[in-house]
Order: structure tokens, then sequence, then C-alpha cells
């Protein structure tokens, strides 16, 4: 047999996502070249590795053990190229982080200078929701995870680095006339809604719920961005996390409406497992972000303590 770590990677990528146009995405390669990879490694066995049913792909059985010894392979190809680096004195490895989707905002400042100053760190971030952040985490999938609603089954360890802040949020064509709202404004305005198990959903229903406020569910969306263009659209408002919506509000795509009680505040956190064993990468970058976050959030996030 003569299949290349890259066929392997291919092969790995196309078992994960079941569809050779997302690998080929997440891979940044064209659906072409993905496809002729997958045919080429596949022609080197005789048993199937995939199937396509109903236009839809299936990985085999045989397929699924070939993915998973793909796995191990890359992990050994990538712990010898570390292990080179780090002979040489340079810091080198993988350091693995889930986000919840509106964390997307916030983490990149946290990790800029620090992937700077260490060129040969390859950086794994998963954006998703809550639940499957924490579920990444639990499994020990990741090094940290960054989350503003802290998981109560788990015994973590953490990092504050920044306040979330949420507001009420419509676009600019109706003009509100007082400079500061009752909660039972609520009874007029339909809200837009994120999905279950999204960490800015679970905020805005404790605190619906602690404040008994009376509200109209208008409709339900599965990420941020979504929620933003309906409002923006005009389908409805929402209570949004102030991070997500600067260049909306700066745009005057977006207007903030002043209701009693609010901004909702919780905290970024960044977690992970107590008595982890971290990395060389994954410990050094807790001490970074130990001794940067206040010269970070001083000047990056300046702009989130006018609101």
């Amino acid at each position: 047999m003569n299949y290349t770590l890259h066929q392997l990677q291919v092969f790995l990528k196309i078992s994960q996502t079941k569809s050779i146009t997302k690998a080929a995405e997440e891979l940044h390669l064209t659906q072409p070249a993905v496809s002729i990879q997958l045919k080429n490694f596949q022609d080197q066995f005789d048993i199937p590795l995939t199937e396509v049913v109903g236009r839809r792909l299936f990985i085999t059985d045989f397929g699924k053990e070939i993915a998973a010894a793909a796995e191990i392979i890359l992990d050994g190809a990538h712990n010898i190229n570390h292990k080179t680096l780090s002979y040489k004195g340079q810091l080198s490895g993988r350091l693995k982080i889930s986000v919840v989707s509106t964390g997307k905002y916030v983490i990149p400042y946290f990790l800029a200078n620090f992937l700077k100053q260490h060129t040969n760190i390859e950086l794994l971030l998963d954006v998703t929701n809550k639940s499957k952040v924490i579920e990444s985490l639990e499994n020990n999938e990741v090094d940290f995870s960054l989350v503003s609603v802290l998981p109560q089954h788990l015994q973590i360890e953490k990092v504050e680095l920044m306040q979330n802040k949420l507001f009420l949020v419509g676009n600019q064509e109706q003009k509100f006339k007082y400079k500061i709202y009752d909660k039972n404004i609520f009874e007029e305005l339909p809200l837009i809604y994120r999905e279950q198990g999204s960490g800015t959903r679970y905020v805005m229903e404790k605190f619906i719920e602690r404040n008994r406020i009376p509200v109209k569910k208008k409709m339900e969306l599965t990420t941020n961005e979504a929620v933003k263009q309906a409002v923006i659209a005009g389908l409805g408002y929402s209570i949004m996390p102030l991070i997500g919506i600067k260049n909306e509000l700066n745009n005057g795509d977006l207007q903030i409406i002043s209701v009693k009680g609010f901004p909702i505040k919780s905290i970024w956190n960044l977690i992970w497992l107590k008595g982890k064993k971290f990395s060389p990468v994954a410990d050094s970058f807790l001490n970074y972000l130990k001794k940067e976050k206040n010269k970070i959030i001083h000047e990056k996030f300046q702009w989130f303590e006018e609101y």
C-alpha cells in the first residue's frame, strides 16, 4: 500500500463530516480534489470504505476502522513534528479550545499575540453551542473551554476573563421615546430566541423567569448571526450579547432599548477539568493568559465599558 498522510487526512475528515463538500470546506480544498484523494485511497483496498445511499454518503464498518487507524497515524505524525521542534527548544504542539458561539468575538484577542510568539503551535478552535462545548470538555477532548455559564455537574477550574452584557435590541424602524422602559414593554415586542442548548438563551430565560417578565416568543434560530440578521430585517427583537453587535450599533443597523434591570451580566470564563494534566503548550497559554489578560481587556475592549 502506498497511501499518503494527505490521503489519510482527507479520508478522516470525510468520515467525520459524512460529506465530501463539508470535508473540502474544512480542509480548504476543492471538492474535485477531495473526491480524487478519496478514489486514490479507496483503490488501495478491496473492501469499500464508503457507500452512497439516496445521495447520502455513509462510512462502512470497515471504513470506520480505517478512519480510527488514520487518526492514530496522523496524531503520531504530529507528535513527531512537535517533538522535533521541542528538541530544538521551540514551543510546539496543539492547543485545543472549544468556544460557545458568542465567544468567537472574545477568544481571538486572547490568542493572537500568544500564537504570534509561538509560530509552531497548531490551534484547534471549535465554535459551537454551550451543550456541545461542555460535552467536549467532559470527554477531555479539549484543553480549555470558553463559556459564560459555568457547568454545574463538572469539577472545573477557571480563569475569569471579562464581563458579558446582554441588552434588548431592535432595528431602527421604531423609535422609542422614553429613556428607560419598564419590563412590561416585553408584552408589545415579539422576541427572537436562540436554540435550546445556547448559553445566551439560558441566561436570557433565567432572567425572564426570575423577573417574571411577560414575553411573546416569535421564533427560534440556531446562531447569534441568524438572530442578528432577523432583528435587522425587522422580524422581531432579541436579547443579545453586546460583544457580538458592536459593528451593527456603530452602523446604525441596531439600537439598544433601555429597560430597567438591563443589561443582564455574566462572566466569560476559560475553564478546564479539575486535575487536568496540561501539555507544555496548554500550560504556557494559561500562564500567558493570567499575565496578559488585563492588558488585553484594556487595549481591545475599552469600548465595552461605554455601555
